[in-house]
This record gives C-alpha cells, structure tokens and sequence, in this order.
C-alpha cells in the first residue's frame, strides 16, 4: 500500500503558501496548509503529519513558539523552518529549538522539495542499513541511533534527528577525525556555511550531554574536524 507522507505547512502568506502546498501535491506528498500558528498547532495534533515546514513570522503564534510546542510533544519530527531573516541569532535560535534545515525567503520550491526530500532519508524512520552498526557504548554511555536515544546510568536522553545523525557519524570513528566536510555531506547534503555554523549549534549541544562522562571528550580539531575520544582524555592532547 503507498501512503502519501505528511506534510504540514504554516505561511501566513496565502500566495506562497498555496502555490508550495500545490507543488508537494504534484508530487504525491499530502499537505495541510494553515495560515496562522494557532491553527497550525491545532492541525498538527489532528493531521500528524511526517514533517513541518514553519514560517518563522506568523500571526498569533510565530514559527519559533509553535516549533517550541510541538517539540514538547514530539522531539524528533523534522522541522523545516522558512525566514525572511538572515540574522545569525535567528538562525543559532532555529536550531536551539530543534530545526532540522532552514530556507531563506524568497526560496525556490523545488530547492525546498529537495530539502524535504533529504530530510526525510535521514530520519527514515529510524531505520539503519542492514549490516550498518546502530548501537553504540561511548565510555559508561549507550547510543541506539535507530531509536534516537542516549542512555547515561541516571537518565535517558531522546535525541533529534541532527543530533542522532550526528553521533552516529563520530561514533563509527571513534578515537579517530570525522572529516567536517564529509560530516556536512553525510547529515545535510551540502557544505555551504550556514550548514557549518549550524553543525557547531549541535556539537555543543551534544558535548553538554556527554559532559558527564570523564571517559568522553568530543574534540575540535582544528581545519579538519571532530574527534569522540572514549578513554584516557590525556591520549588525544596534540
């Protein structure tokens, strides 16, 4: 059976928005288009879709509230933020609330199909390549990036799709360097910069989860990437 994936779009410009609702249709994805946050919150309880696609300037309830209240039910549906701002702090605050990609108005609409698309393999459900690794021990940690979780002796820590994408990478080179241009490739498919800036948001993020563990260290490695060190982190001083 084919089931049509989900798609929910909050625009308050009615032009944008039903010209971008037509165009997903044409392609077989099925859309709910809504025009203010309010509603948006509202469908999105009712249609869950697969994705959302959030105007960052709406009426009532802007794209950055209504991303923080559906992050509170779901932390890891991909979220697809769409801005007219090109300010470096909106950008950093996206990603804080847990933004998969960011399109800057005006944006093409097969550029933002293609991002969707992309979005869409990374999470895949959760679902690994046959024969790829998915579970992983870091230090006293456990990593299952099928299930997007990371388990300390005190808590159990539900990852984003980014953050998972993320981890999975460097813990396949443990003890080694994620080139940073293949990283960017692997998780976003390009390397522009305003991708890098945001890799270094969930770098952060993640050396805030691992920071507990004094056998962990998620090193910077300068013009070339990153290193998840796991034993003595004396051993990596370079």
């Amino acid at each position: 059976m084919n089931t049509k994936i989900k798609v929910l779009i909050a625009e308050d410009d009615p032009f944008i928005g039903m010209i971008t609702k037509e165009c997903f249709e044409t392609r077989g994805f099925e859309v709910s288009l809504c025009e203010d946050g309010n509603k948006a919150l509202k469908c999105y309880l009712e249609f869950k879709p697969d994705i959302c696609i959030l105007d960052v300037m709406m009426p009532l309830k802007d794209g950055f509230t209504l991303a923080t209240d559906i992050r509170t039910i779901d932390q890891t549906i991909p979220i697809l933020f769409l801005t007219a701002k090109s300010l470096k702090e909106d950008v950093i605050k996206g990603f804080n609330i847990g933004a998969d990609d960011y399109v800057k108005k005006p944006f093409s609409v097969e550029e933002l199909i293609a991002r969707v698309d992309a979005i869409l393999r990374r999470s895949g459900a959760g679902k690994s390549e046959e024969g790829k690794q998915s579970v992983f021990q870091i230090g006293d940690l456990s990593f299952d990036s099928d299930f997007h979780i990371l388990k300390t002796n005190k808590e159990e820590i539900k990852l984003t799709d980014k953050e998972s994408a993320i981890l999975a990478e460097l813990c396949r080179n443990q003890n080694q360097v994620t080139d940073r241009r293949s990283l960017l490739f692997k998780v976003w498919g390009d390397d522009s910069f305003f991708n890098s800036r945001s890799l270094d948001v969930y770098i952060t993020k993640l050396r805030k989860y691992l920071k507990n563990d004094l056998n962990i260290e998620l090193v910077t490695i300068r013009s070339k990437g990153f290193k998840l060190w796991t034993g003595n982190k004396k051993a990596f001083d370079q």
